[in-house]
């Protein structure tokens, strides 16, 4: 029977522990299992470490991972008093490992946000095991995310949102809601942060207007912590605000029924995916009906408009005429072009 175990390390250092800490710890359990009997003084000298890390490595295999480990006086090492305990032998070929090595790669979606250094360090740390003789990184040139527009954002306004998130305070900072407006003043309850499209978002109750306001980090300046406190609502949770629907950081308080006719590649594009929980899709000759209910309509007008022809609004009523409006508008772009 071969026992599992999860590890968790205090990374207090990181820039040794991703790379050394776990990983050396398997170097140990490798040895012992081998039955070569070593001592800290071969381990160290082996790993190219002092005897007091490997002492300090094998105590905390004892006490927190509960390794059997035992010395042997007459040939001068340790040794597995169970000798099918590893610590976990089948991490270098199991799946669930190979899944983390891959996972690490979806990270780079996160290269240029404050989050992206730590997690990649517990990633490098947890999939240590995967480096050995029998195993290489060969997902890491054979699985791809590809790369998509990112928005860095800076690391006091990151640690301000997340200290105003877990101790559920107040925030203000200066805002810029579009490209012509200037920067204002808002006081708002920090509830969640959003990750969309490269971009971070606070889902936040605006104290002045008293309603759900979504904001980029991106756009924030001047943010301060506040000493007044708030109690976070689970009925304003994002995921019951959208309710089933898909389409990314954006929410607002009224729902709409949808229909939109999709051709082309976008048809195909469309009946792929899964946009609302309750959707429903009617093929028709040169294409597909989408009909589905969201809070999302921003989105929802995102999707019609950057599949361009190929996408055809029918309800509601409000989608359909801004949707003639950006029409009208491009028309007078195209026009002063040839002017």
């Amino acid at each position: 029977m071969i026992e599992y175990c999860v590890i968790i390390i205090d990374m207090k250092d990181k820039q040794t522990a991703s790379k050394s800490a776990l990983h050396r710890i398997y170097f140990i359990d490798q040895e012992i299992a081998s039955g070569k009997y070593p001592n800290t003084k071969t381990l160290a000298k082996k790993y190219e470490i002092s005897t007091a890390t490997i002492s300090r490595d094998i105590e905390f295999m004892r006490t927190m991972l509960n390794a059997p480990i035992e010395y042997d006086y007459i040939r001068r090492g340790y040794y597995y008093t169970q000798k099918t305990f590893r610590i976990p032998v089948a991490f270098s070929s199991s799946d669930e490992m190979l899944a983390l090595g891959m996972a690490k790669n979806l990270l780079t979606l996160y290269k240029d946000t404050p989050i992206y250094d730590s997690a990649y360090q517990l990633m490098e740390s947890v999939t240590a095991p995967l480096i050995d003789g029998k195993n290489s990184r060969w997902y890491e040139e054979r699985i791809i995310v590809p790369t998509i527009p990112s928005v860095k954002i800076e690391t006091g306004i990151w640690q301000i949102v997340c200290e105003g998130l877990r101790k559920n305070k107040a925030l203000t900072f200066d805002y810029r809601s579009t490209w012509k407006d200037t920067f204002s003043t808002r006081e708002v309850y920090p509830y969640q942060l959003l990750f969309d499209n490269g971009s971070w978002y606070l889902y936040a109750f605006n104290r002045t207007q008293r309603g759900m306001r979504m904001y980029s980090l991106c756009r924030m300046k001047n943010i301060h912590l506040k000493n007044e406190t708030f109690k976070f609502p689970s009925t304003k949770s994002f995921r019951i605000s959208c309710d089933g629907s898909y389409f990314g950081a954006y929410s607002s308080e009224k729902k709409s029924r949808f229909r939109i006719a999709f051709y082309g590649d976008a048809a195909m594009r469309v009946y792929e995916r899964r946009w609302t929980a309750d959707q429903g899709i009617t093929e028709t000759e040169d294409g597909i009906i989408l009909t589905f209910t969201s809070s999302q309509y921003g989105k929802v007008l995102e999707l019609v408009l950057s599949n361009g022809n190929d996408a055809l609004p029918l309800e509601p009523k409000e989608l359909v005429d801004e949707w003639k409006e950006n029409i009208i508008g491009m028309q007078k772009r195209i026009k002063s072009l040839k002017k």
